[in-house]
């Protein structure tokens, strides 16, 4: 299986053509240019493990290049754009989002390994709902009047944009984080330097493009492919963008926050790692539950930093829970992203693959209890593929029950009473997400306010929505994307005195 030539399935002629013709460099100020250091690196199938396209290297020179052209689109063209006008900047990129979303799907699959109905049916449709949404938001950014002590004062303040923002995204919704970070900044004024993550560039690629074909002027929107080091780092550290928004795991969201630190006290926001606990009471609809369950882990390949890997059962209900996940779970078919049939594609790169069967390996010495899964599928043409796991286990200090595994990866256990099941929910030093099933809506309500967490879903797991703020406790991160309160980490308030006498 090559990365071109998929069994049973004809990619469109504009994927195969961005493949083979798009020049893969980097985008500043509105041009395609090459990498000052003349370095490239590789993009891989996940599926296949084949190279996809050599992408240029963005070097600490070539950061400082957009920074200058992101400045100096803030500080003219695009400083001086009214509210209204970029929103309908914004709203045209979605309308050409969706014109070329069965490329940008393809592409996605090729570059990420999802199923391609996942990117097609499901991220597309929600990159241009959410673009819509931040672009609606561009003339209700409003101040206030304030009332002060002070006799003859007039006092109100104004939200302005920050100026030139670093988004450095990562590669399990490559197309749809950079849209989260792209629509609230651009929404708010400022202009935006997009670093998509060196295992994944390829939508990011494609999408300067249609910035570029939407009018917006150059220098607003700049993308530089690379890894964390140079190209990440470089970002964080310098010391002319004034916000670094990230994505990615807790290790990185400190590093950044340290270079933010040290170099301008740039303002940072982070959307980090997770290890969700997904309870199950025994009065739960628990075929509804167990569905739940299994897709709170395993969509993705279990790359999802929501993802509900702790997965505790009240011990009436756990044996049927346990049972009835084994049979789910072992329904699913794990192929690449374009056959016919498949639920689990692969994980991202070989690394990862052997980390996550590390982890595994790691359960199975710690004690734990294998119910289905537990290894590598080698037959799948050379692809980084990995079984659908779930483990029984007692020990809440072993490593598949403490650490982010980023792979398909799950860990049951029972609890039997309130007070043990909050403790060991929130013993953990994430807190992006929570999920309960429970028919007793007031004790869904008590869990939802004692388990410390940034989204809790009562009776379903995974749905976001543009209108509705996400972000983490704890070391899962700071911040809140989506909703209004998406603006307000793009903004700073003004507070503006008039003596009035």
């Amino acid at each position: 299986m090559s990365a071109l030539k998929l069994p049973d399935f004809q990619l469109q002629a504009g994927t195969m053509a961005f493949l083979e013709k798009h020049p893969k460099s980097l985008f500043i100020n509105n041009e395609w240019v090459a990498a000052q250091s003349g370095k490239s690196f590789e993009t891989r199938n996940p599926a296949t493990g084949d190279v996809l396209a050599e992408v240029a290297l963005a070097s600490e020179a070539d950061v400082d290049a957009a920074v200058s052209a992101a400045r100096a689109a803030f500080n003219g063209a695009w400083g001086q754009t009214l509210a209204g006008d970029r929103a309908a900047l914004l709203f045209k990129l979605a309308d050409l989002i969706d014109e070329h979303a069965d490329v940008l799907a393809e592409l996605e699959t090729l570059d990420n390994g999802k199923p391609i109905r996942v990117a097609r049916r499901g991220d597309l449709p929600y990159v241009t709902k959410h673009l819509r949404y931040q672009a609606g938001w561009a003339d209700k950014i409003e101040g206030s009047t304030v009332p002060v002590t002070f006799p003859n004062q007039f006092v109100y303040t104004r939200r302005e944009p920050m100026g030139v923002v670093g988004a450095i995204i990562p590669w399990n919704f490559p197309l749809l984080m950079a849209i989260w970070k792209l629509g609230p900044a651009l929404t708010a004024g400022n202009t935006l330097i997009l670093k998509p993550a060196e295992q994944t560039p390829l939508t990011a690629l494609y999408l300067a493009d249609l910035v570029k074909i939407a009018g917006f002027p150059a220098g607003v929107v700049n993308v530089l492919p690379g890894p964390g080091q140079p190209t990440g780092a470089a970002m964080a550290k310098h010391p002319d963008i004034n916000k670094i928004a990230f994505t990615g795991s807790t290790e990185v969201g400190r590093k950044i926050m340290e270079a933010a630190a040290n170099s301008n006290l740039k303002r940072v926001s982070l959307e980090l790692g997770g290890k969700s606990p997904n309870v199950i009471f025994a009065d739960a609809d628990v075929s509804s539950a167990i569905r739940g369950a299994q897709w709170a882990v395993f969509s993705t390949a279990g790359q999802e930093c929501v993802a509900g890997t702790r997965l505790f059962v009240e011990r009436a209900a756990y044996d049927q829970v346990v049972e009835g996940l084994k049979t789910q779970v072992e329904k699913m078919v794990v192929n690449h992203g374009f056959a016919e049939k498949v639920h689990v594609g692969p994980v991202i790169t070989e690394q990862q693959m052997t980390r996550v069967v590390g982890y595994i390996e790691d359960g199975k010495k710690a004690g734990a209890e294998v119910i289905t899964g537990g290894n590598r599928v080698e037959n799948l043409g050379g692809g980084y593929f990995v079984q659908p796991t779930v483990f029984a286990y007692q020990d809440d200090g072993i490593s598949i029950v403490t650490d982010e595994i980023f792979g398909p990866v799950a860990a049951v256990t029972a609890f039997d009473d309130w007070d043990e099941l909050i403790t060991r929910a929130n013993d953990t030093m994430y807190g992006l997400a929570a999920g309960v099933w429970t028919r007793d809506i007031g004790k869904a309500h008590r869990y939802a306010h004692a388990v410390q967490a940034g989204t809790v879903w009562i009776n379903g797991y995974g749905m976001i929505d543009p209108a509705a703020p996400f972000g983490g406790y704890k070391q899962s991160g700071f911040g809140r994307e989506m909703g209004k309160e998406a603006i307000d980490l793009y903004t700073q308030v003004k507070t503006v005195w008039v003596n009035t006498q």
